[in-house]
């Protein structure tokens, strides 16, 4: 059997692609380069700003030019990074030797000695990571969420006033609203959402080890914690002081469990609306020349949802592998998180490929109003809680002699299929006052959902 040409191994290069392609731009290979020459470029005109080892300030032409090397950055870099690696075996070096070479080319060798200046590897990557993550996350990933919990808060807005009977252990229970549910979904992702865009994205810039050794031993009289602070916190990230020759990476653990706990929320609402279409709840709308079932013409299977839940516990289990990795580095540093961090791409990838699923899914289902009414009239036996809750009331009041209502209506509904005629029956013969009476009679479960129509206005 001859060899294919060359192919992607990852899905998420290939069918799912167009999908995910917004995240590319910052956690491939490429724009973790990018990121990289960034760092090293705005390294050396912070130092030449501060006029370092007798350097002058570059003009803002060069600076421009300079800066130029990140904001450019495409196929003849990565291809250049990619020769130089294949030689330097190693990642940040091949992007040092990358500046210093442009350098030349812009006539500016007299500052190449101030590329990567004091820096460690972990200096750099850092800051690279923090800035493409908190990109990605920002400019990508953070949108799409928003996107979804919108459309939940539309579609929670439109059936507000959707009775339906709720299951609790997946037994009938008291009724809600449609809307009631769907917002509780919309409320939970504005929780994390609002947590993970509160959150830090930290950098290092100290050394080998984290004590400036270096840079004193070049300039001794240099505040250079201070310089350090201001450089990275002027890249729009935050510094951390007190690191080893790695950046800690608790900012990252922090993010990946809090990007890991919207997984499993938005995992809950891909089960529940597959469980709500199941049940006729929802109808799917058809997409036209669109086939459900090979065999079976009739289908329309729930695919958006059930690719959200696969790939959301994809990305979960990613997302707890980075986590659990990344809060742990040997003594002052092993390159266990090196290669970790390399499927940041991977993780956020999958999550944002169920987002998308998600978003797209909720605008192809329609609420079947009716089948909900259905439900409902099938179950006046969960008029029992209201039932005995008022006798409660009408005891207290003085208004009755019944000595254990919960009991009473147990008897009467439990496992048991009640209608309408047989509560109202059962109800005008309770020893409670009339205005109880008169107000459980009318009661339906359609009109038992409580203050759920108003609690969607919770939503803002």
């Amino acid at each position: 059997m001859t060899s294919l040409p060359p192919q992607p191994l990852s899905p998420l290069d290939g069918r799912y692609r167009s999908a995910v392609t917004g995240l590319a731009d910052y956690l491939s290979e490429a724009g973790l380069n990018r990121a990289r020459v960034e760092v090293e470029v705005e390294w050396i005109i912070a130092l030449t700003d501060r006029s370092l080892f007798d350097s002058s300030p570059l003009s803002e032409a060069d600076k421009a030019a300079l800066r130029a090397l990140y904001t450019d950055f495409g196929q003849n870099e990565i291809d250049w990074l990619a020769e130089k690696e294949a030689v330097t075996r190693h990642d940040v070096k091949a992007v040092e030797y990358l500046v210093r070479d442009r350098l030349s080319t812009l006539g500016l060798d007299a500052v190449a000695e101030l590329t990567h200046f004091a820096c460690t590897s972990e200096d750099v990557n850092s800051a690279s990571y923090a800035l493409t993550v908190k990109r990605a996350v920002e400019s990508v990933w953070l949108p799409k969420l928003r996107a979804v919990s919108t459309a939940l808060a539309d579609l929670a807005r439109e059936h507000r006033d959707a009775a339906m009977l709720s299951r609790t252990h997946g037994q009938p229970a008291t009724p809600s609203t449609m809307g009631k549910e769907l917002a509780v979904f919309a409320w939970r992702l504005d929780r994390v959402a609002a947590q993970i865009e509160g959150g830090d994205y930290l950098a290092k810039f100290s050394g080998a080890t984290g004590t400036w050794s270096a840079h004193l031993a070049a300039a001794p009289d240099v505040d250079w914690p201070e310089l350090s602070r201001g450089f990275i916190e002027g890249l729009g990230i935050g510094f951390n002081v007190l690191t080893t020759q790695i950046e800690s990476h608790d900012w990252q653990v922090e993010l990946y469990d809090r990007v890991r706990h919207a997984g499993g929320i938005l995992h809950n609402l891909a089960t529940d609306i597959w469980t709500y279409i199941s049940m006729g709840f929802f109808a799917q709308i058809p997409v036209a020349g669109a086939t459900g079932s090979s065999t079976m013409p009739h289908k329309i299977n729930p695919i958006r949802f059930e690719n959200a839940e696969a790939n959301l516990e994809i990305s979960g289990g990613l997302f707890a592998t980075l986590a659990s990795t990344l809060v742990t580095s040997r003594m002052q540093r092993d390159l266990t998180d090196s290669t970790t961090q390399r499927n940041i791409g991977v993780a956020f990838g999958h999550s944002l490929l169920a987002l998308d699923n998600l978003q797209r899914g909720l605008t192809e289902i329609s609420l079947s109003r009716h089948v909900l009414l259905a439900d409902l009239d099938a179950n006046w036996e969960v008029l029992a809680e209201a039932i005995q809750t008022v006798v409660r009331a009408e005891i207290v009041a003085g208004r009755s002699q019944v000595t254990d209502p919960y009991a009473l209506l147990k008897d009467l509904t439990r496992g048991r299929r009640v209608g309408g005629p047989e509560l109202a029956e059962f109800v005008r013969g309770l020893d409670i006052g009339d205005a109880a009476k008169a107000r459980l009679v009318a009661l339906t479960p359609a009109g038992y959902v409580g203050l759920a129509d108003a609690l969607v206005d919770e939503l803002g």
